[in-house]
């Protein structure tokens, strides 16, 4: 699992408009969705050209205008501008870089999420989407095309649910819940991990166990940044109930984005308790390191202490004094060899006796 990090957006001029994400070859592919509780409309391949954008957010339908690919900076700086938004926020749509966050403008809401999925190998891909709220007008910016809004898009194709029945604010909700839900999927797969890591940190010697503890630790700390920040972003939206000067949310959809709150708490809760988790393994692998260390200590400390008494009888017959009374016993050879042997038998019932082995 390589080591999950904030890329570093690249220095550029203050009004110079440059994507900083790694999809510069993606191609850049627009939707756009037109529906209200009878009907429903969709345009792919659509180019700025062909469409009036003042006339959408006039038109009482719901618009939902998708972008695939950044790389044309220009492109998302004149979307931004024709719908009468300040044109730095095209800068902070292009600069992948930057935390989560959500800022209320002059009759429009901006919010950037990242999406964060596993793939099939140990990776897990990265990729900031943000939204743009305006009247009846919702666009998102994806930085490749995605599958992350599909069964959204096919409840507004059947007509199911509340989506047709409800504004563009509601649609807002149900994509950051999509969002949202990626991160169960991460940390579920995490959590796969987690129950291996903690049955090897049990019965394997390996470092490469604790390595890998490790790394999957510094990937649950990189998902807690995402969403601590997400979490605050959702608190300051569902607040902005009591603010009687953005009407661009319905007073009955803050409580879908109370639930995205909720979830969000959620979200960190499970992180801290998988982290705990992560560092009950790492314990006791070192633990286990330890008790394997002092078990090595104890048997090499009970050899040297048996073998202790046997050289210092060995030392005393190996000196060469001439008047050494056992030296003249027919004997004394057997007898000393008993002695020795006794000696170590009587030291090891001892240390047994003691249970220390």
């Amino acid at each position: 699992m390589k080591r999950l990090k904030y890329k570093k957006g690249r220095k550029v001029q203050p009004n110079h408009f440059e994507y900083t994400g790694q999809h510069i070859n993606q191609p850049i592919e627009m939707q756009l969705f037109l529906y209200n509780s009878e009907s429903y409309t969709e345009t792919k391949n659509l180019h700025l050209d062909k469409v009036e954008i003042d006339e959408l957010l006039t038109s009482q339908d719901v618009k939902w205008l998708n972008v695939h690919g950044l790389h044309d900076g220009e492109l998302i700086k004149r979307i931004v501008e024709t719908i009468g938004v300040d044109g730095y926020i095209a800068g902070d749509i292009l600069n992948v870089a930057k935390r989560t966050r959500m800022e209320e403008l002059e009759n429009a809401l901006f919010f950037s999420i990242k999406s964060i999925l596993p793939e099939k190998d140990t990776n897990v891909r990265v990729e900031q989407i943000s939204f743009l709220l305006k009247d009846n007008l919702l666009i998102s910016f994806q930085e490749k095309r995605g599958d992350f809004f599909t069964h959204i898009r096919e409840r507004i194709k059947t007509n199911t649910g509340l989506v047709c029945k409800r504004r563009n604010d509601f649609l807002l909700y149900l994509m950051l819940d999509a969002v949202m839900e990626n991160f169960y999927i991460t940390i579920e797969k995490y959590e796969d991990i987690i129950e291996q890591l903690q049955i090897e940190a049990k019965v394997n010697e390996s470092q490469d166990v604790l390595v890998r503890i490790e790394k999957c630790s510094e990937d649950l700390n990189y998902l807690k940044r995402s969403i601590i920040p997400l979490r605050d972003s959702l608190f300051n939206l569902k607040s902005m109930q009591d603010d009687d000067d953005f009407n661009g949310i319905e007073k009955t959809t803050y409580s879908f984005f109370s639930r995205l709150h909720q979830k969000s708490l959620e979200l960190l809760d499970q992180i801290d308790y998988d982290i705990n988790s992560l560092e009950s393994a790492s314990s006791f692998y070192f633990s286990a390191q330890s008790h394997r260390m002092n078990e090595i200590m104890k048997t090499l400390t009970i050899v040297s202490v048996v073998f202790i008494p046997l050289t210092f009888i060995v030392g005393v017959y190996g000196m060469n004094f001439e008047n050494m009374p056992e030296l003249k016993a027919p004997n004394g050879y057997f007898i000393t060899l008993g002695v020795m042997f006794f000696l170590v038998l009587g030291m090891i019932y001892y240390f047994k006796r003691k249970k220390w082995f």
